[in-house]
């Protein structure tokens, strides 16, 4: 093999004439893109400004027309929620309205039923006012029942009990009768002298009242009585049939008294287990609420009306006027209407002293109306029934005065136990029943 270097061959790039040629080719080249890169550049630059100016005038008018639709949104908003606000209130009116529709319903409903019941009370009224004296009577001997059934059976105890609150009070009765009839043949001459005393301070100072007019007044009062004798006459008779209607309303008060006495919670009991599901517990609760508050009503009330009576009694013997147990007993009665029941009862004791004993008594009789009034509403009355009634004096003089043009007389002595007895009910059955103080009416006595 031949040791000669191999020589380049030509065009490879090896030869230095060669390199330089193609340097100054690249330079050339070079030269020539810069400058070609240049006048394309220019060229372009007028196009980009003109799309820059055309693009800030679609961004401006893309910016105005945003503006508008978020103003026109939010008036779209506004108007939503004035709507909405309008549908609230409009609902809420809508749900005040069903709430006052469905409770005037239910009270037109209950109305209906008071009604209906009042008018069943008034068609058996007898019987009504049996069973409420009964009641009463049951109020009044059944604790002194309880306690004389610890020893003795407890017929026996209610026995015992009736018989001697019949004794009492036939002999207060018999008393009353044995002083009138004593005190008659006197009453006259005191009575005629009074009515002197009478006519001659009126034509006195300060009222100077005429005498002739006086005079008149008494043959008008006269003419009166002669003319409607007959009237008279018929209304005693109708009285002493109305006499024999009470005599036998007491009756079957006692009757019905001695059972409730005697197995009054047994006959509870049997009630509340007839009736369906579980309302026996809810009305056993509300029946024993009505109960306590009747109860303690009753004899809160026995205990006012004997307070008022003994201070009514005691004055009037001191003061020596006629009919003094006669006016007592008839405090004692008056005091079971609350409120006017005792001031009636005086003013006929302050006309029956003016008659008998003279303008000076009659004038302390007014004064002790005042002093008995303070002593039964601030002391007797917050002490002994406060407990047992918890009704507001405006309650107390509305229910009387409703009672009254309702039922009369009647009706003033029963409005305010019925009042307190509905709302201790309403009271009991707002609260839940505690667990252990539930009852279960079902079970029977215990032996």
């Amino acid at each position: 093999m031949s040791s000669r270097p191999l020589r380049p061959r030509r065009g490879d790039g090896s030869d230095p004439a060669d390199s330089r040629g193609a340097a100054k080719g690249t330079a050339q080249g070079a030269a020539n893109s810069g400058s070609a890169t240049r006048s394309s550049s220019t060229k372009s630059a007028a196009p980009k400004n003109s799309a820059s100016s055309a693009n800030g005038r679609v961004s401006g008018t893309a910016s105005a027309k945003s503006r508008s639709t978020g103003a026109l949104a939010g008036t779209r908003n506004l108007a939503r929620q004035r709507a909405l606000a309008e549908n609230n209130a409009d609902a809420l009116v809508n749900l005040r309205f069903r709430l006052a529709a469905a409770y005037s319903w239910r009270i037109l409903v209950i109305g209906a039923a008071v009604y209906f019941a009042y008018l069943l009370l008034l068609r058996f009224q007898l019987v009504g006012v049996a069973v409420f004296l009964a009641l009463v009577f049951t109020a009044l001997l059944r604790p002194s029942v309880n306690i004389m059934s610890r020893w003795v059976p407890r017929s026996l105890a209610v026995l015992v009990s009736m018989v001697g609150s019949i004794a009492v009070i036939g002999g207060i009765f018999t008393l009353v009768g044995t002083t009138v009839a004593n005190e008659s043949s006197n009453l006259g001459h005191e009575f005629s002298g009074g009515l002197d005393r009478i006519e001659r301070w009126l034509e006195g100072s300060p009222f100077h009242v005429n005498p002739s007019a006086l005079t008149d007044l008494q043959g008008k009062v006269s003419s009166f009585i002669s003319s409607h004798r007959s009237t008279l006459i018929n209304q005693a008779l109708s009285g002493a049939s109305r006499a024999v209607e009470i005599l036998t309303v007491l009756a079957l008060a006692v009757f019905c008294s001695i059972f409730f006495t005697h197995s009054g919670e047994q006959m509870w009991r049997w009630f509340t287990v007839q009736l369906p599901g579980d309302t026996g517990s809810t009305w056993d609760r509300a029946g024993r609420a009505a109960w306590s508050t009747f109860s303690g009503y009753t004899r809160g009330v026995i205990i006012v009306a004997a307070t008022n009576a003994v201070m009514v009694g005691i004055s009037l013997y001191i003061l020596k006027v006629p009919l003094a147990l006669p006016l007592t007993l008839l405090e004692f009665f008056a005091s079971f209407v609350p409120l006017v029941g005792s001031p009636v009862a005086m003013a006929v004791a302050t006309v029956v002293a003016l008659a008998g004993r003279g303008v000076v008594t009659a004038i302390i009789v007014l004064v002790l109306i005042v002093v008995f009034g303070q002593i039964e509403g601030h002391v007797l009355q917050p002490l002994v029934m406060g407990w047992a009634v918890r009704l507001h004096p405006v309650v107390v003089a509305v229910s009387v005065i409703a009672g009254t043009i309702a039922a009369g007389l009647l009706g003033a002595v029963v409005a305010v136990p019925v009042v307190s007895i509905g709302w201790s009910v309403v009271r009991e059955l707002r609260t839940e029943p505690e667990p252990d103080a539930e009852v279960d009416v079902g079970a029977p006595d215990e032996p």
